[in-house]
């Protein structure tokens, strides 16, 4: 028994490692590359340079496209998440409760939200787009509003399903001591809602900040209107042979986020598991 739990727990590190290296190893490959000069890439693709070599990023910062990018891309994505966050859960809120009260109307709208789901992106693209460009919203502010309805029905199945798991009855108290629904909302239960109120905000946040193609149909008739993903895709097209200026545009384009994380890993982590046990 003892010797059967040590060769499972060795198989298990084995595979812990293995997972390691292959999340490692392209990111190791991508950092090196970026210190290294054209010539030493062609020498040897894998071992480290021999002195650290800024000419690849001071090159990729030279380019004055970059700065729009970044300024899309925060823009777009921070104003996405906050109307998400003002928008979808008091919606979601009033479609649980409709619902735990019987309502035909509010259990057919979740249906109908439902559905949304299943539907593949590449369905709904095409008439967002199309709706966007009729409102001659083909900007960054019309993206907002894009990523805003594309979200909807995924953060509403999401957010419904974590409210069903709170009980009414501490609404009911708040009712009874002459709380309105509002206040009972964010006063009660919006607090209790940041486990999922986290892993929606960093998955859509994640999700906007990488996304290729809603930028490439809307965004690609200025460069001044460019995120980062469109930047990196026609940078890496103007310098498709030379890895070291592209790899540096990618580091540049994925520091943001990996700085924010490091900032606040304990409010994400945190954000994940406070309130997993509710009172």
């Amino acid at each position: 028994m003892r010797q059967s739990k040590r060769n499972m727990n060795a198989l298990a590190y084995a595979i812990l490692i293995l997972g390691a290296l292959l999340i490692l190893f392209p990111l190791y490959i991508t950092v090196i590359t970026t210190f290294k000069t054209s010539g030493e890439s062609a020498n040897s693709f894998f071992t480290l340079p021999q002195s650290l070599y800024f000419g690849n990023y001071q090159e990729v910062l030279k380019n004055p496209t970059l700065g729009y990018a970044y300024r899309n891309t925060i823009y777009i994505t921070f104003l996405s998440l906050l109307l998400e966050l003002v928008v979808m859960p008091p919606m979601s809120f009033a479609l649980s409760r409709g619902m735990y009260h019987g309502s035909k109307v509010f259990k057919g709208l979740y249906f109908f939200f439902l559905l949304g789901i299943f539907l593949p992106f590449q369905v709904r693209m095409m008439p967002l787009v199309k709706l966007l460009s009729a409102l001659n919203m083909m900007n960054p502010t019309g993206m907002v509003l894009l990523y805003l309805a594309h979200a909807t029905c995924e953060s509403m199945f999401l957010y419904v399903g974590y409210l069903a798991s709170i009980s009414p009855s501490l609404e009911e108290a708040a009712y009874i001591d002459g709380a309105t629904t509002a206040q009972t909302f964010y006063r009660i239960i919006f607090p209790l809602m940041r486990p999922i109120l986290a892993t929606v905000m960093i998955r859509e946040g994640l999700a906007i900040w990488n996304d290729y193609m809603l930028p490439l149909l809307c965004l690609n008739r200025s460069n001044t209107m460019w995120t980062l993903t469109l930047f990196q895709y026609n940078f890496q097209s103007e310098f498709n042979v030379d890895y070291n200026l592209a790899f540096s545009c990618l580091v540049l384009a994925s520091l943001p986020i990996i700085v924010l994380y490091c900032f606040m890993q304990k409010q994400i982590i945190g954000g994940l598991t406070n309130g997993a046990v509710k009172g």
